[in-house]
């Protein structure tokens, strides 16, 4: 056999192995983060809800997730084990981390028109809008003939007012 038939089976074993490696690192941290939680832990199930640790057995945990809720999972059905602050921020809408710097957002936008200048009257060029109305219905030609037009001369008919029967 040539080199050249045997490049497509090399490569195949080498696609195999890479990603046969990576699935298994990923399952081995997984692993590992299951077997680090700890009671009083925050975490979130392979199903999405959250719940606090309360025991840690060899196969299962016991969980709280509320007053007088216990449930008992298999350790492989815990999603993820999340931090104290990350568990707050979700379950109670508690943030930990808001920055006293940051920019503050307002609810609505009156503070983001422009304010009065110095002597305390707004942009005039921006009131004159608001003053003058301006009509946005529909005129009708009928209404008002358009300027060299036949008022004798009758609009082409179409679909629907051919006025047969």
């Amino acid at each position: 056999m040539s080199l050249v038939t045997l490049l497509p089976f090399i490569v195949l074993i080498g696609a195999m192995f890479l990603m046969t490696r990576s699935a298994k690192k990923k399952q081995q941290q997984a692993a590992a983060m299951r077997n680090d939680m700890q009671p009083g832990s925050g975490i979130r199930t392979i199903g999405g809800m959250y719940a606090t640790v309360k025991e840690v057995n060899d196969d299962t945990v016991l969980v709280d997730a509320g007053p007088g809720v216990e449930l008992l999972f298999a350790k492989n059905a815990i999603g993820a084990v999340l931090t104290d602050d990350e568990y707050n921020r979700i379950v109670h809408g508690i943030e930990h981390d808001l920055k006293s710097d940051a920019d503050v957002v307002p609810d609505d936008a009156s503070s983001l028109t422009e304010a009065p200048d110095a002597d305390g009257s707004a942009d005039e060029a921006a009131a004159a809008p608001a003053d003058k109305s301006v009509d946005l219905g529909k005129k009708d030609e009928t209404e008002e003939p358009a300027a060299g037009a036949d008022p004798a001369v009758e609009p082409k008919k179409t679909d629907g007012e051919s006025g047969a029967k």
